[in-house]
């Protein structure tokens, strides 16, 4: 009599879900698997309505397809574009979308859309097939993925609003957005509350308009002249955007960003900054002194990788700095960086 196959042997259909996640290597993987399904078990127990599941299925299933597309990209640097769908391809708005997405993937960057008509067309075709990633929305009234990227495997199609902008934020280094309307407005006022409150990874913002333009000034007139004065949003987190009409100065914003810091990292109560290149004994007094309000305790230094960082192996040839922050004022943690990044310089 044959026994019935286990462990490795056993076919993974007739396998439980808990065999399953206990083939899983990294104790982490597990630990989250599990929390996955007791959340599962939460909805059950509910007796959560069939509409609600139907959006709790749909959105996992979506963000599970983009992880797959993703996950073999995660290590080229990426820029998202955002802009109207509305745009035609002779207007300035959409040439420059295509220049700086050209500009980018000339770089080595890839250049990250919602795949539809418009900007979206604009930054794939200046980025090209091979450079370009698409994050599509499904709408009644338009078509689908515009022709760049229709068709291609890095193309993701998503029901929802919220799990597309969930990825096109979550996946890039940079961000570029084009005058639109209340899509694209939306976008950008998601972005930097993420800026803002430290729930998105510092990094670089331009708005960008055509040669000329007064759409992103009359915007910031806004915030200085309505926003601002009313103590809503600080001075400082203009630091978050750069305004531009020059697509050479864009891209410049998009890539120094990146000249000397290269990532940050929370271990415990410590902010970490890991950089190319660390401050001599005089530039890291001068940071301490021009950044001590953001300074809960003690004082910005250089560390070695932390433990955590080396279980992870977690770029553990980089020098650091690490300090205590405040965890309120992000607008001035880009400052820092923005300084961080001087440091080449001189």
């Amino acid at each position: 009599m044959s026994t019935p196959p286990t462990g490795e042997d056993q076919p993974i259909e007739s396998q439980t879900i808990e065999e399953r996640i206990a083939q899983v290597a990294s104790p982490a993987e597990r630990r989250l698997y599990r929390s996955m399904v007791d959340t599962v078990a939460g909805l059950i127990d509910h007796q959560t309505e069939v509409i609600d599941l139907k959006v709790a299925d749909t959105a996992l299933s979506e963000m599970a397809e983009a992880f797959a597309v993703f996950q073999p990209l995660r290590k080229r640097m990426k820029v998202t574009i955002f802009g109207s769908a509305r745009t035609e391809a002779d207007h300035p708005a959409y040439r420059q979308a295509r220049a700086l997405a050209a500009a980018m993937s000339g770089a080595g960057w890839m250049v990250v859309t919602g795949a539809g008509p418009g900007i979206m067309a604009a930054g794939m075709e200046g980025a090209g097939r091979d450079q370009s990633v698409g994050v599509n929305i499904r709408l009644p009234h338009e078509q689908g993925a515009n022709r760049f990227i229709a068709q291609d495997p890095k193309l993701v199609e998503m029901r929802y609003f919220f799990t597309r902008k969930l990825m096109l934020l979550k996946e890039s280094d940079g961000f570029i957005v084009l005058p639109g309307g209340f899509g694209t407005l939306d976008e950008g006022f998601e972005l930097l509350t993420l800026l803002q409150t430290g729930k998105a990874e510092p990094a670089p913002m331009v708005l960008l308009d055509v040669p000329g333009g007064t759409f992103w000034q009359g915007w910031s007139r806004f915030l200085s002249e309505e926003v601002e004065p009313r103590g809503l949003v600080s001075e400082h987190d203009r630091a978050f955007f750069t305004i531009t009409d020059d697509v050479t100065v864009a891209a410049a914003a998009l890539l120094s960003f990146y000249r000397n810091y290269r990532s940050c990292r929370w271990v415990g109560d410590l902010l970490v900054l890991r950089m190319a290149v660390a401050p001599d004994k005089q530039q890291l007094a001068d940071l301490n002194r021009r950044f001590a309000d953001i300074v809960a305790s003690g004082v910005i230094r250089t560390v070695d990788p932390l433990p955590p960082e080396r279980a992870d192996d977690d770029v553990v040839d980089l020098p650091r700095l690490a300090f205590r922050f405040d965890k309120t004022h992000y607008g001035r943690l880009r400052q820092l960086i923005d300084a961080v990044n001087q440091i080449v310089d001189a």
